[in-house]
């Protein structure tokens, strides 16, 4: 299986990957280097998804998309918490290649849609539906929400960030040796 490298000037996205950061629920990177890649089939709905974006006057930040199976096995050993990580030993939608975090920028004013909590925020107010959020930040995530499953993507409902294919379970777990450059230390 081959994966498609996804980057602002092949898919006019932004693309912040937090695991290459310490921006994340770890404190510390988990990823050596930032890479954003996805199956084919994940590829196609995220250009639907871009296209429509782009006619309401948005376009897409991404957080992370495929994440290789030994990040996996990190984050786990740091919290394994199944509300809100697959276990790595079943594996994960994005250590397939078939998942995405992200969110909505507003392109005349280019900030980032307020969501109500932030990207990995491991609580309850990130639930899809949560009305302990603001009304324009409820308004925000059901954008996000009809943008992407209009472009065929599944919602995981405890992440307002967290899109995959509806049939994810179904491919091959992959680890960071599929690419050329590795994301890994």
């Amino acid at each position: 299986m081959t994966l498609i490298s996804i980057t602002p000037e092949s898919h006019g996205v932004a693309i912040d990957i937090k695991y290459a950061t310490m921006d994340n629920f770890t404190g510390k990177p988990i990823y050596a280097r930032p890479g954003c890649y996805l199956l084919d089939e994940a590829n196609i709905l995220l250009k639907r998804a871009i296209d429509m974006a782009q006619v309401q006057g948005w376009h897409l930040l991404i957080f992370d998309a495929f994440r290789p199976s030994e990040a996996q096995f990190k984050m786990w050993a740091h919290t394994p918490d199944p509300n809100f990580l697959a276990d790595p030993n079943l594996g994960s939608p994005h250590s397939r290649g078939v998942a995405i975090d992200l969110t909505l920028v507003d392109t005349k004013s280019g900030e980032i849609l307020d969501m109500g909590t932030s990207f990995d925020s491991f609580s309850p107010q990130s639930f899809h539906g949560n009305m302990e959020i603001s009304k324009k930040a409820q308004e925000n995530r059901y954008f996000l929400l009809g943008l992407m499953t209009a472009a065929g993507w599944d919602c995981y409902l405890k992440e307002w960030w967290h899109y995959q294919l509806f049939d994810s379970y179904s491919y091959d777990v992959l680890s960071d040796d599929v690419l050329e450059t590795p994301m890994m230390d």
